[in-house]
């Protein structure tokens, strides 16, 4: 046999970034006795229960000699030995196949997923401090962007992971602009703010009379992208059961509307995003291996802020440009210097996002009060909570009153920094806190807080 069978530690990667040297295949036993066995395919794998496989697995619905991969210019190519319980793709059974990487072969009722790795991760950062919509002077952006250029005029599925207010909607938007699907439609599916009676509807549509409500036939994302981009952003507070109908869309290339019989074609990219540590989800069992496989051919974790401070001036002059833009009356509104390095000097726990709404509020109050000079006025929330100030007591007061007095402060405090991270969504921020919608939303009223939305 020209196939090494020896298990491999591989790194979660995609795509060679070195045009000098061609990518690897890895193929990956995802459930069975063998589960996380990896094999790489150089040229030929043979699969099987008789030990003189390449791959050997041990399941009994395997045959002694059942399938064998082929590495070719177009693909992978599977072809059925005449097994017993046929090799599938997707649901499909086959005989002869090719299919890309992020695919899984069930080879009986033993999953493989077929992935592109890199020989070597080294990647030359860009030359350019921006991409699409994104900006970031820093090594660690610029290298982020050296990656992103490669990839987006590809059809890969991109997963974005990294801390919320990192970007990943800019970085999402950006790779859609940079592609040559840029003139298609780009489709936001948030799945962490659609309830979870109605996010297969939100993914795939549905038919009128479908369920209580449906009054009227609705299109779902991937139909309404057509070849453009849907863009599953917090991915990883998908519903379990919901997991496996996204995962045959994106093996198979089609689906059905909720209620519906007529199978329709998902022609868009996907590109995904996720606060969560996905790997860490998979071995929780709270998100399917086989999906994370098939969303994370190109993965790429975003840095918060506090790693990348240099970016901080030229993100602050960027928000200083569309606050002008929005407002002919902040056109004269600047910032000192010693401004700009207190703020690159914070931590921004609630990363980009957080820096543009503190610059906002500074712009806004600069301009109401008619002064040429942004202050920011207070430090944010979460720096004061994470910078520990002390209470500061007052004589003649019992136990009793301080402590209500700084639990209602800290409640107050806590409440808008929450809703501040997830833009008033009520849902998303008690999913977060662990804590139920109604009391959430009875603290923010409470505390005279916008209550967003739910």
């Amino acid at each position: 046999m020209s196939q090494s069978s020896s298990p491999i530690e591989v790194s979660t990667r995609a795509q060679s970034l070195d045009p000098n040297l061609p990518d690897e295949i890895v193929v990956i036993v995802l459930n069975g006795a063998e589960r996380g066995k990896r094999v790489r395919l150089v040229d030929r794998l043979r699969v099987g229960k008789a030990p003189d496989n390449d791959l050997v697995l041990s399941d009994d619905t395997v045959s002694r000699q059942h399938c064998e991969l082929e590495r070719r210019a177009q693909g992978v190519f599977v072809r059925d030995l005449g097994s017993t319980n046929h090799t599938r793709v997707g649901r499909t059974a086959v005989h002869e196949a090719v299919v890309e990487s992020g695919a899984t072969i069930s080879v009986g009722v033993v999953e493989l997923g077929v992935r592109v790795e890199p020989r070597q991760a080294v990647v030359l950062p860009s030359e350019s401090n921006r991409f699409g919509e994104a900006l970031g002077p820093s090594l660690a952006m610029r290298t982020l962007f050296g990656v992103l250029e490669r990839i987006a005029p590809t059809d890969a599925s991109v997963l974005l992971e990294g801390e919320t207010g990192t970007g990943k909607d800019v970085l999402a938007r950006s790779i859609h602009q940079m592609s040559p699907r840029h003139d298609k439609p780009f489709v936001v599916v948030d799945c962490g703010a659609v309830s979870y009676s109605l996010i297969e509807s939100e993914l795939f549509g549905h038919e009128r009379g479908a369920f209580t409500g449906a009054v009227a036939t609705r299109q779902g994302a991937f139909e309404l992208a057509g070849r453009g981009t849907v863009f599953l952003d917090e991915v990883g507070e998908l519903p379990l059961d919901v997991q496996p109908k996204l995962l045959r869309v994106l093996e198979a290339g089609e689906f059905r509307r909720v209620g519906g019989n007529k199978t329709l074609r998902a022609e868009a990219r996907v590109v995904a995003a996720t606060k969560r540590e996905l790997k860490g989800e998979v071995e929780r069992g709270k998100f399917r291996e086989d999906l994370y496989f098939r969303l994370a051919v190109v993965p790429v974790t975003v840095p918060p802020l506090r790693a990348r401070r240099e970016d901080v001036p030229s993100l602050v002059e960027r928000f200083l440009e569309l606050a002008r833009k929005r407002d002919p009356a902040a056109a004269s509104v600047t910032l000192s210097p010693s401004t700009i390095a207190a703020l690159a000097a914070h931590d921004w726990p609630g990363n980009v996002r957080e820096l543009r709404n503190v610059l906002d509020r500074a712009i806004y109050m600069a301009t109401a009060g008619g002064e040429n000079e942004a202050r920011i006025v207070d430090l944010p929330v979460a720096a004061q909570a994470s910078h520990g100030l002390a209470p500061c007591f007052e004589a003649g007061k019992s136990y009793r009153e301080v402590r209500e007095q700084y639990e209602s402060d800290f409640e107050r405090r806590y409440v808008s920094w929450l809703l501040e991270r997830h833009s008033g969504n009520i849902s998303a921020a008690a999913r977060e806190a662990r804590m139920d919608r109604k009391h959430l939303y009875d603290l923010a009223r409470r505390h005279g807080l916008r209550e967003g939305r739910g």
